[in-house]
């Protein structure tokens, strides 16, 4: 059964730049659109900037450097300074590679309310308004209203591209057979003694599957990590088969994680050294869900680039973490794939791929940029790109570009790359290759 619904709604704001979705990389993006000149309005569905870190509870932001060079300089040294100068200090010699959850709230707030963008919580998008091409309007549902938001300049940056997929974009899902990477409920625990602490998380699985201390016989341990004298984050077991952009998959899969924290518990606790009294205090409002959806842009960036250490002419970053692809089957074939490409697929200190624009643009649509881990890859280049760090280096580059496009009428595809790579290193973006 279907029904007609239609509703009158207000044009509650009209700006220069609409970003969807508050996380990493679009904060990074509000920040540099507003240090860029634009008017900016950044729709979050949550009660907090942050993304993954501060609603998914995921423990630790991953490599900001290659060894050699502070490759998510700008926005993203901005982020590591903040946290290393003022996280409590019973976290200090943790931080700033572990996340103290609302140290980086804050540090968001502040930087949000600084740069003079509007910004509203507990909003979703739920609709766009495109024709030709072209998107109008962006219509927001929060509590008590539904809205709608005119922009000249839309940046994606929901992590699944919802408003790119609700505006017309061609998007890729996951492999060949449409599955994608486990997801994972992460969690904070606390009596946690870390200097009985030894050897890596998984070295008892075997034991503990012999057991029956699992339902699943899971080899993926990501681990925990540490936070804070006491305190630890885990990223521990994998729910398979979980649409992230469905919402009953969503639901089963945190019904389901639930259930299996209380199995981690039980290994933690009883196998490994330094977990004795420990206890998962709370965990995550949402599942961490590492892809979705990829949407098409004007270039695909792929495996080969990383092999590569491609260039680009049109180069907004450079990257360097590791092809880590988590299997989408609880299988050992696909816990074996993952340990041939993480282990084949790393750099060496100094080594890194570049990122180009093209990547960010998005087929069809000639207003509208993403960011994060919905950029176009393939599925191996997603998995690199969409920690926390790569997130910086795509929001702010989308933000500085979608800013020039403003001011040049609202073309994404007809702004100068060198004055978008000009103003991306006056931020402090890492672009070794810009002026060659």
């Amino acid at each position: 059964m279907k029904i007609a619904f239609e509703k009158e709604i207000r044009v509650k704001y009209d700006v220069d730049v609409f970003i969807a979705g508050g996380g990493p990389a679009g904060v990074a993006a509000a920040v540099a659109a507003a240090e860029n000149g634009a008017s900016v309005f950044i729709a979050e569905a949550f009660g907090a900037f942050g993304g993954a870190a501060v609603n998914a509870l995921v423990p630790a932001f991953m490599q900001f450097t290659d060894g050699e060079n502070f490759v998510a300089d700008g926005i993203g040294r901005r982020v590591r300074d903040y946290i290393k100068q003022n996280c409590p200090e019973k976290m200090k010699k943790y931080c700033p590679d572990s996340i103290p959850v609302e140290t980086l709230k804050l540090c968001y707030d502040g930087m949000i309310e600084k740069c003079g963008a509007k910004f509203a919580f507990f909003t979703n998008v739920i609709d766009t308004i495109a024709e030709d091409g072209k998107v109008k309007y962006a219509v927001c549902s929060t509590k008590g209203e539904i809205y709608a938001v005119k922009a000249k300049v839309f940046i994606d940056c929901t992590g699944d591209g919802d408003m790119a997929k609700m505006s017309g974009a061609e998007y890729l899902t996951g492999d060949e057979n449409g599955s994608v990477m486990g997801a994972t409920l992460c969690a904070l625990w606390t009596g946690i003694d870390w200097e009985k602490v030894k050897g890596p998380d998984s070295r008892r699985l075997e034991d503990a599957f012999s057991d029956g201390v699992f339902t699943n016989e899971d080899r993926h341990l990501p681990g925990m990590w540490p936070i804070g004298d006491g305190l630890g984050g885990s990223n521990a077991g994998h729910i398979y088969d979980i649409d992230g952009c469905d919402g009953d998959s969503l639901t089963r899969g945190m019904v389901e994680a639930r259930k299996q924290l209380l199995e981690y518990r039980r290994y933690y606790r009883d196998y490994l050294d330094g977990f004795g009294d420990s206890e998962p205090v709370i965990s995550a409002s949402v599942i961490g869900i590492r892809e979705s959806r990829r949407i098409i842009g004007d270039y695909i960036l792929n495996l080969d680039d990383f092999k590569n250490r491609a260039v680009f002419d049109d180069e907004i970053g450079r990257y360097c973490y590791c092809i880590d692809v988590h299997s989408p089957k609880n299988t050992t074939e696909g816990y074996n794939e993952y340990k041939r490409l993480i282990e084949t697929f790393i750099y060496k200190k100094g080594e890194s791929y570049g990122i180009p624009y093209r990547s960010l643009t998005v087929k069809g649509i000639s207003n509208m940029l993403t960011a994060g881990r919905c950029i176009s890859t393939d599925k191996n280049m997603q998995s690199s790109v969409r920690v926390m760090p790569g997130c910086y280096i795509t929001g702010q580059a989308a933000g500085v570009a979608a800013a020039i496009a403003c001011e040049n009428g609202g073309g994404c595809r007809d702004i100068d790359i060198k004055e978008l790579q000009k103003r991306l290193k006056k931020l402090g973006a890492y672009l070794p290759n810009a002026d060659k």
